[in-house]
């Protein structure tokens, strides 16, 4: 066990002990709420005893605190994700997978251009949900505006091009995965 474990554990006694006391309960109004034994209670405040999640879970609903506050659990590191987009012919794409393989999430903000569509095929399968803006797919003879909150999915193996309707920015998540992988959105029917 690290050391900085070891110390989150030898303080919890003493934390128990004056969070009791501070409150004015008694060890035996303390073991009849929680049904710990008085004996286990006072081993437990003294360091005698190991704190484990049979012992605290009752404490903490007695004491109506949090579990990590009971344990003076550290603080939780940045919880920021620090992603790093990539330019490409104007269009920045922010992945949000990090992991290799599989089905890959990104989010594209592509700026306010008209251009030709260039239509690709691939392998692959992909699935668009528009944020804002207005996108337009061609889709091999359908040529689509999609705008907030609608999605597409289609089979890569299409000839396909997405980008701006040229009126604005549009920003959009973008799905992409092997052939056969498909996304399914459920939805309450109308």
């Amino acid at each position: 066990m690290a050391n900085d474990d070891a110390a989150v554990l030898a303080a919890v006694g003493p934390r128990l002990r004056e969070l009791r006391k501070k409150r004015g309960i008694t060890l035996a109004g303390l073991a009849q709420s929680t049904g710990i034994s008085v004996s286990t209670l006072s081993r437990l405040e003294s360091g005698e005893r190991r704190p484990n999640l049979e012992l605290l879970l009752p404490l903490a609903r007695a004491y109506r605190v949090p579990l990590d506050e009971l344990v003076g659990a550290p603080p939780v590191g940045d919880p920021r994700v620090r992603l790093k987009p990539i330019k490409r012919a104007g269009v920045t794409i922010v992945p949000l997978t990090q992991h290799p393989g599989g089905l890959q999430a990104f989010k594209m903000v592509i700026p306010r251009t008209r251009r030709v569509p260039d239509l690709r095929t691939h392998e692959g399968y992909e699935w668009l949900y528009v944020l804002s803006g207005r996108l337009r797919l061609v889709l091999a003879e359908r040529d689509l505006e999609l705008k907030p909150g609608e999605a597409a999915e289609f089979d890569t193996r299409l000839p396909h091009w997405f980008g701006s309707t040229g009126e604005e920015a549009v920003e959009l998540l973008s799905l992409f995965g092997p052939q056969s992988e498909r996304v399914h959105v459920r939805a309450k029917p109308r």
